[in-house]
């Protein structure tokens, strides 16, 4: 994702945590009991790659991965972080000025570069142990782009011959051969890849026959199968997927609604069961999910759905909240009011907590791991005392008890 967030005093915080504890309603401990200790998080600064600016996309339990100017700030390439070592690598481009990295598994960092000349961008995977980045190519056509990293399966989107359909793709990073997963109206109509779980079931949206290209479906291709599946709308005119976890898969709807015309809903839906969950008109702005939880948006404010109670409450107090993960209980986003932070959220201990900056006043949250490390940028501090932010640079918050 693509994506600063101001230094608050403690009374403030203490404040804002305490106000959207109170909005969510959730429950305290039973009485008697001991709540849990609140998480404090320290800020590391990852650096750059000689440039003045660098931005994190994603990380795993060894890694961050991301982008970064280089020396003289004349061009930007995607970079690696060992966490262990503390030490930024360059992951260089497939001959282009540019890169930057989308995922990490392991030893396989996937993102997108410029080719030579810079009119045209490839998909890539670069190999931590090899220090080797291969070019993925693509379906026939001239582009191709990376969207996820599920074990060892790229997907992303590539263009045919032409240039004038996209279709979806699946790349296998043992045999290195890309699969065409198609439409679902045929060769001529247009696909995307919006994630993979499970390493087998590819997820993404279409135009389909007799439909306006924005009227997608979603869909679920099985790679064991070669089944193409049209998860339909719901009841809805169209379905647009944006995330998977495990069996579920969240997107957004519109429903036809007496008065409104059609209205934009959430939704969940099982790939086991084919069964749709309507999450209502609150977080239909990329919902995304992890095992029961659903986080998303409404444009102004930030939203959880439990699957299992059917509970809906606000992720945020005040100001536009746009919640950017979510890992088990724990979702991470930005928040505006008016100034911008990021923050952490526990769904079981109603737990705001904002994340520290490295010496600016914004910072800005992107990826977290299922240890609770998150990823993005902050700013460090401004040479300038009238200005709020010296340059963002690639951010690591690691947890600690309190």
């Amino acid at each position: 994702m693509k994506s600063s967030r101001p230094a608050r005093t403690a009374a403030i915080a203490a404040a804002t945590t305490a106000a959207l504890a109170a909005l969510l309603g959730l429950s305290a401990a039973p009485a008697g009991a001991t709540a849990p200790a609140p998480t404090s998080y320290t800020v590391h600064d990852l650096g750059t790659l000689g440039g003045t600016t660098s931005k994190a996309t994603a990380l795993d339990r060894t890694t961050v991965v991301g982008e970064s100017a280089t020396a003289h700030n004349q061009a930007t390439d995607a970079f690696a972080y060992d966490r262990a070592a503390g030490a930024m690598s360059d992951l260089g481009t497939l001959g282009g000025t540019s890169s930057t990295a989308v995922a990490v598994h392991g030893r396989h960092v996937v993102g997108d570069s410029t080719l030579a000349g810079d009119a045209v961008t490839h998909g890539f995977v670069y190999d931590l142990r090899k220090h080797r980045m291969r070019d993925l190519g693509t379906l026939g056509g001239t582009t191709s782009t990376v969207t996820a990293l599920g074990g060892g399966t790229v997907v992303g989107d590539s263009t045919l011959p032409g240039d004038a359909v996209t279709h979806a793709f699946a790349y296998d990073l043992r045999t290195h051969v890309m699969t065409d997963l198609g439409s679902l109206m045929g060769p001529a109509g247009s696909s995307s890849a919006a994630g993979i779980t499970k390493g087998r079931y590819v997820v993404g949206n279409s135009t389909v026959a007799g439909q306006p290209a924005s009227l997608t479906h979603g869909f679920v291709y099985d790679l064991s199968t070669g089944t193409l599946t049209d998860i339909g709308t719901g009841g809805g005119t169209y379905s647009k997927i944006t995330d998977v976890s495990g069996r579920t898969v969240v997107g957004s709807t519109a429903i036809p609604t007496p008065g409104f015309g059609a209205k934009p809903h959430g939704f969940a839906y099982d790939l086991v069961t084919g069964a749709w969950t309507d999450l209502g008109d609150k977080l239909f702005v990329t919902p995304l999910v992890s095992g029961r939880h659903v986080v998303g948006w409404d444009g102004q404010v930030g939203w959880a759905y439990d699957l299992k109670t059917a509970a809906l409450v606000h992720v945020g107090d005040r100001g536009v909240t746009t919640p950017t993960a979510i890992i088990g209980k724990t979702a991470i986003g930005n928040q505006f009011a008016p100034n911008s932070f990021a923050f952490t959220y526990r769904t079981d201990t109603a737990t705001l907590t904002l994340l520290p900056t490295l010496g600016g006043r914004n910072c800005g949250a992107v990826a977290i791991d299922a240890h609770g490390a998150i990823a993005g940028s902050a700013a460090t501090p401004a040479p300038d005392p009238r200005d709020a932010n010296g340059p963002f640079h690639a951010a690591l918050w690691t947890p600690s008890a309190a």
